[in-house]
């Protein structure tokens, strides 16, 4: 099969999450610059999510470049990914509402735990797919990011136990890991033009 369907979907529904969130934020009550201080809290939480989002967005894209066709494994598994994904407005609004109160702070890292264990099924699908010695291997290498995310989503979801400011901080520090471009689709498929 075509992979120009699943991209597409992909990106409509990666849109409808982004604008799902943006419309959790509300306009101030008043005309002062301090009237904004009471929405920080659903700020920040948006910010990380839209980070989260775009993220995904962009690894999905570059990934998808050395993608050459899809079956039906790697449909299910990527929506199981948009599933996954597809909760990150309802965990984020909550968030932003209890002022980054103890679980909700967990169910986000949950989500985002579960985002990442969806991709790594997804990544697994395309690599069998296309076999061990294809571009898309050879980009995916071992995936050390990737699973040191999982990693820290699972400790961030722990520590939330003990105090939801780390795992605040552990979520946020996995998006500045992959806030850094990731060039491994690029390098491959860089060196197989001529």
């Amino acid at each position: 099969m075509e992979k120009g369907r699943l991209e597409a979907f992909s990106d409509g529904v990666i849109a409808v999450i982004i604008t799902i969130m943006v419309l959790e934020l509300h306009v101030p009550e008043g005309k002062q610059l301090s009237d904004l201080l009471p929405l920080y809290p659903k700020f920040i939480c948006y910010v990380l999510s839209f980070i989260n989002v775009g993220l995904y967005w962009n690894n999905h894209h570059h990934m998808f470049q050395a993608v050459k066709h899809v079956n039906g494994r790697i449909l299910w598994a990527n929506l199981h990914v948009l599933f996954w994904m597809s909760l990150i407005p309802i965990t984020t609004d909550w968030m932003g509402e209890s002022h980054f109160a103890q679980t909700p702070v967990i169910f986000y890292g949950i989500v985002l735990f579960m985002c990442g264990v969806a991709y790594s099924f997804l990544v697994r699908a395309l690599v069998a797919r296309h076999g061990k010695d294809s571009l898309l291997a050879k980009a995916i290498g071992n995936d050390k990011k990737g699973n040191l995310s999982v990693i820290i989503y699972a400790v961030g979801i722990a520590f939330g136990c003990v105090n939801a400011w780390i795992s605040l901080a552990l979520y946020f520090i996995v998006a500045a890991m992959w806030f850094i471009p990731d060039t491994r689709f690029e390098h491959v498929l860089g060196e197989k033009k001529p």
